[in-house]
């Protein structure tokens, strides 16, 4: 074997300097996998079961929702525990609105309301737009014919 080439691998599990011990173990990176395993036996002690044939779920907060399609959902209910797993989308409450009225609570209401508050202040009245025509008033005893013949000759 080249000379070089070995004192090269010897300096790569070198923890210091010349002279310091070499490392007795070599750090394991445990990926995501050993973590979902983890996970996964935890849930199963808990005694977690499959709930099929969920579509969303939203997760409200003030004024955004956590919004997951398709997701896996486990849950014991004698353990008070719930887990939705996919990938969620942070969205906002007015994206969702038309469809997700019917699973607004209580609280959600006020949200509701301060929401509809803001819309009608962005949103000008129908009848303010009416009164800004272009069409100019008459003035009595004048008529548009009248008008346009001095504007032409003119």
């Amino acid at each position: 074997m080249n000379r070089e080439k070995l004192m090269k691998m010897a300096g790569a599990v070198r923890t210091g300097g010349k002279g310091t011990m070499r490392r007795k173990k070599k750090t394991i990176h445990r990926t995501t996998t050993t973590d979902d395993k983890k996970l996964q036996s935890t849930l199963k002690r808990i005694g977690v079961n499959a709930i099929p044939a969920i579509e969303e779920v939203n997760i409200f907060l003030e004024d955004s929702v956590i919004h997951f399609v398709n997701p896996k959902v486990q849950a014991s209910i004698a353990a008070n525990t719930w887990v939705v797993s996919g990938s969620p989308q942070i969205k906002r409450l007015q994206d969702l609105l038309p469809g997700i009225i019917n699973q607004l609570g209580p609280d959600s209401f006020a949200n509701l309301r301060k929401l509809a508050q803001q819309f009608q202040k962005e949103v000008p009245h129908p009848a303010a737009e009416e009164d800004d025509d272009d069409v100019p008033d008459l003035v009595e005893g004048e008529t548009f014919e009248e008008a346009a013949k001095q504007e032409s000759a003119a």
